[in-house]
């Protein structure tokens, strides 16, 4: 995992720099980012569940119809399209998704930190990324009632700090490059 991570040290500056913009952006324009990030998962949404429909109706003549593939492109569909109409709803209810997604998100990258600090040093920046997200998450859950654009500050504040570890990180992965595997003293 070390090798491949120091090897691709430049993906992971690149992927802290994305943190950062997005982070600017949800303070620089919040309403913009919250209709924009709606807008676009109501999108995805919608393509996703018109292709797995697609894909179940074609595919039915090989095999038993997918009802499985079937009804999660209509629910796809029913949530894109409720994403469009209803948005302030659909912000509360991504709230609700993105702070899931911060604690499972931290709590994996916690487990990565744990099993790389046999092999680098400084691996308490991954941790330290992967505790912010699980606070992330906490104070989303914690106090959903404060608004979505206070939550899209929080977000972009995260966003910021996670940019700014990971971009840590990546430079660190970069001093490794063609070292063996092993943490030095």
């Amino acid at each position: 995992m070390l090798a491949t991570l120091a090897r691709n040290w430049w993906a992971v500056v690149l992927r802290g720099v994305c943190a950062i913009l997005f982070g600017l952006a949800a303070f620089a324009w919040p309403g913009i980012t919250l209709a924009v990030l709606i807008l676009l998962w109501g999108a995805y949404a919608l393509a996703d569940g018109v292709l797995a429909v697609i894909w179940s109706f074609m595919s039915r003549g090989r095999d038993s119809f997918p009802w499985g593939v079937f009804l999660a492109g209509l629910a796809a569909i029913v949530a894109g399209a409720f994403a469009f109409l209803r948005p302030g709803l659909t912000a509360v209810a991504l709230l609700y998704l993105v702070a899931a997604w911060a604690i499972v998100r931290g709590i994996f990258e916690i487990i990565a930190a744990v099993h790389l600090r046999k092999e680098i040093e400084h691996e308490w920046l991954l941790g330290l990324s992967g505790l912010a997200s699980i606070v992330l998450g906490g104070l989303l859950l914690a106090w959903p009632g404060l608004g979505v654009l206070a939550v899209l500050w929080w977000i972009g504040a995260f966003a910021i700090l996670f940019g700014v570890l990971t971009i840590a990180l990546g430079f660190r992965l970069k001093k490794l490059r063609g070292r063996p595997a092993t943490r030095g003293a």
